[in-house]
Formats: structure tokens, sequence, C-alpha cells
């Protein structure tokens, strides 16, 4: 499979902001649902935003009023844009595929986001 390249994690202090792209160099991604994950140690990987292929997104409770999912299908890239970061944002980000509503094994590398003071 191609891999996913993310990119765009690192440390801020609480209240800073992220934005985390995730690309394919594949021909066809239009057509995919792309979600973006996180996960803390210890703990499973929860569903943080989704941006799915009839261009509906979902984003997480927790999330919401801080967090913009959005895609470019030119660009074959899904960005996660985080602002007002808190240090329980803490984590692994990965990014996901998925078709038709349901998600696919197929996972990008991970990018580490740090919020501490």
């Amino acid at each position: 499979q191609v891999p996913l390249a993310e990119s765009g994690g690192g440390s801020v202090q609480p209240g800073g902001s992220l934005r985390l792209s995730c690309v394919l160099d594949a021909a066809i991604f239009s057509i995919y649902d792309w979600g973006w994950y996180r996960q803390t140690p210890g703990k499973q990987r929860d569903l943080v935003a989704a941006t799915f292929h009839d261009d509906t997104t979902f984003v997480a409770d927790f999330a919401k009023g801080r967090f913009t999912i959005s895609r470019d299908n030119r660009k074959n890239t899904v960005v996660l844009q985080m602002n007002g970061l808190r240090p329980e944002d803490t984590g692994m980000y990965y990014c996901r595929r998925g078709r038709d509503f349901r998600w696919d094994d197929y996972w990008g590398q991970g990018t580490q986001v740090t919020v501490s003071s």
C-alpha cells in the first residue's frame, strides 16, 4: 500500500496551535474517507475528526470549537487545524483511510503532539 505521510506535530504551550497534514501520494484520493485519530499511552486510539467522501465532516465533542478538519482533493491532503490546545490533547496523532463510512486498517505512522507549559 502507498504510505500515508503525516507531518506537523510538535511541542506547544497550552493555548497554542498546530496544523497536522496527511498526504497520500496516489492517483485516487477523493473517493475515500479520512480521519485523524489520537492515542495516549495505555489507551486506544480515539477518533478526533473525519472528512468523508460526500464532503460531510465529523468532529469529536472534545475538539469542537477548537479543531477543524479539511481536505484538498487536488493536493491529496487532509489537514487537522488545532487551536486552543490543552495538555490533555497530548498524544500521537494518526491519519486513517476509510471508504463508504467504514474505516480501513490503513494508517499513517503517526505524528507526536505535546502540549505543556
